[in-house]
């Protein structure tokens, strides 16, 4: 039996991004492809421990999944149009553009990208819930969301299984590039946790990476984003010390780098150069890491060639993580002073507030500058903003090793600390106080000396924490500062600060009349929302509310304990949701449950197989027609 299991999460892992695809084709529904995929996969949990493993297991499952769907089709309503539909598609397309289709689809930019990711690493990479989930340090039930909210809105905005062509395509693969280098990067250099690396992630976007160069041949960026990962990863086993903590790279031993690796990366390069056209950002930093791998020794990086380099990625993706690794790379080939030049121009950057290599970039700067007090600052609040354990540990030892002259006086993180505990002040005030300095601490830094901080160090704190806050968010926390200030006896340290007017926020209104007069409602939110305004009854009351509770000439209902009660535009309504059905949920969800997450038989339709609408999902649609809440629909009913 545990052979069997063994054999079948194999196949399944390399297998289902096929299933799924060829799936799809032919539902063109990629959550309910899921869902027959996942049917077969059911089969074989029963059917292989008795009859044993097929010779073949992936054509098997692939035979019974589509087998599934050929049947559902064949009952669906539009039956005559998806058979014409069928006819005109090739018996037998290419596996290999049903799965370059459904990456397209799964990476589609209607999605946001931690849904994106969720999507490509649950179909593409065969992973599970959980497995998603421990790779990046949350909940099952998070991943679970994401992945379903995700299917239900490529269903609900029509995304189309198809590739997409012309100037569309460039958008779109850049989209699915992104989402594969995320996955990466997540796995080289964890954002949070113990370990520095997650070693699955690097592998699996890999993997991801050269399925898509095998199918996107001709894409040089394809070939470059590749060949990034591929030197990228020759890199890992140096990358960390005995205990775990990280190396640098000028100080990696580059015996350890993995030759085949680098070897990979290299023919990855000659693919992009040889495809030709004008290189894009994944080519140039595949380029980047090929000067790396190229020198012998650190000392023989050719540095003013990457600077170089980094000039030219600066020009197509400006983004401020690269402007920070063109200061890196500045500072090695023009000095630090060029470098660190570079660096102050970020640091009022909002999007870098709580990036810890921007310190950390600029601690590495200042030390090399002889200014050791500012470089072990910077080094100590890199650590404070970094959530990955290996990499604060590794930052602090760096800040223990620069010896600085003991402060004369308090520092900013002590003064903080002391100023929330004094007497006299409030729960919510300290709790409000707080929250203001702990976002002045991180800016500044703890170990600040108290008498150096300046007006200016905190009008730039404010600029890049608050620039974009409502005028009453913006003034509460210059209010919390003053009050420090003149604690502190700093009393001209919001001198820089102007205080906003406050205009009070016009109040939105929601007319139900305007609801009801809507044609473009579909008969389930119709309902659900009318019986809402006219029971006044809780949303939980009312979602159940089960079919064979219903007296339809009373007009009336028990469920969760009370009675609900409707009128005649609801009593109207009602038989159409019910269309027959005798029990069961009264309002349901928009497809049946997959096999890992059938739920208990009072939530589940035995007629249609459907389960009960979720209270999140009626709250999701609402807000998504109208922007306001369930609860606008309790009010009391008109007289």
């Amino acid at each position: 039996m545990t052979d069997v299991h063994g054999t079948l999460d194999g196949v399944w892992k390399f297998e289902s991004a096929k299933i799924i695809a060829a799936v799809t084709r032919i539902v063109r529904d990629v959550g309910l492809a899921e869902e027959l995929a996942q049917d077969a996969l059911v089969a074989a949990l029963e059917q292989w421990p008795r009859d044993g493993v097929p010779d073949n297991p992936g054509a098997w499952l692939m035979t019974i999944a589509k087998r599934r769907a050929v049947d559902l089709v064949r009952r669906s309503q539009n039956l005559e149009r998806k058979h014409e539909q069928l006819g005109r598609e090739p018996e037998e397309p290419r596996q290999e553009d049903d799965l370059l289709r459904l990456m397209f689809m799964s990476c589609h930019p209607v999605l946001p990208t931690q849904a994106r990711v969720a999507l490509t690493l649950r179909l593409l990479g065969g992973l599970t819930n959980a497995e998603i989930a421990r790779a990046f340090l949350t909940s099952e039930p998070v991943i679970a969301r994401r992945v379903g909210e995700a299917k239900r809105t490529l269903a609900e905005e029509g995304v189309a299984f198809e590739l997409p062509e012309g100037g569309e395509l460039a958008g779109r693969l850049s989209s699915v590039l992104g989402v594969i280098y995320l996955v990466f990067n997540e796995g080289y250099s964890a954002t949070a946790g113990d370990d520095l690396m997650r070693p699955g992630l690097t592998l699996e976007a890999l993997r991801l990476g050269r399925l898509l160069a095998g199918l996107a041949p001709d894409e040089a960026e394809v070939h470059g984003l590749v060949a990034l990962m591929e030197i990228q990863e020759s890199r890992s086993a140096a990358r960390t010390g005995p205990r775990g903590e990280p190396v640098q790279l000028h100080e990696q031993d580059r015996g350890r780098w993995d030759p085949l690796l680098i070897r990979r990366g290299f023919q990855a390069m000659l693919k992009a150069r040889a495809v030709g056209g004008a290189p894009g950002p994944y080519v140039l930093q595949a380029a980047i890491a090929v000067s790396h791998a190229q020198a012998p020794t650190a000392e023989e990086t050719d540095w003013a060639q990457i600077a170089g380099l980094y000039e030219a990625l600066v020009r197509l993706t400006p983004t401020p993580v690269v402007r920070l690794n063109r200061a890196v790379a500045v500072g090695f080939a023009r000095g630090p002073a060029a470098g660190l030049e570079l660096v102050e121009e970020l640091v009022a950057d909002p999007s870098l507030r709580d990036y810890h290599l921007l310190p950390g970039v600029r601690g590495d700067l200042l030390l090399r500058l002889g200014r050791t007090g500012e470089a072990r600052r910077e080094f100590e609040r890199a650590a404070a903003l970094t959530r990955n354990e290996a990499e604060r540990a590794f930052l602090l030892r760096r800040a223990d090793t620069i010896e600085v002259p003991d402060a004369a006086g308090p520092t900013l993180g002590a003064a903080a600390r002391d100023f929330l505990e004094q007497g006299g002040l409030g729960a919510a005030t300290v709790r409000s106080y707080g929250q203001t300095l702990d976002r002045l601490r991180r800016a500044v830094g703890d170990q600040a000396p108290l008498d150096a901080l300046t007006p200016e160090a905190v009008a730039l704190a404010f600029q890049t924490a608050w620039d974009g806050a409502a005028a009453r968010t913006w003034n509460r926390h210059r209010s919390a500062v003053r009050s420090f200030g003149e604690w502190a006896g700093l009393d001209d340290l919001v001198s820089g600060i102007e205080r906003r007017p406050e205009v009070a926020a016009p109040q939105v209104t929601f007319d139900p009349g305007a609801l009801w007069s809507r044609d473009d409602l579909a008969l389930r939110e119709r309902v659900l929302w009318r019986l809402l305004y006219e029971s006044a009854a809780p949303v939980t009351a009312v979602l159940a509310l089960n079919v064979e509770d219903l007296d339809l000439d009373d007009r009336r209902a028990r469920a969760a304990g009370r009675w609900v009660a409707w009128r005649a535009e609801t009593a109207r309504l009602l038989p159409r949701l019910i269309a027959g059905r005798a029990r069961g949920p009264l309002f349901l969800s928009d497809r049946r449950p997959g096999p890992a997450r059938t739920p208990g038989a009072a939530d589940l339709c035995p007629e249609t197989g459907r389960r009960r609408l979720s209270y999140e999902r009626a709250e999701y649609l609402f807000k998504q027609a109208t922007g306001h809440t369930l609860r606008r629909l309790k009010s009391e009913p008109d007289t």
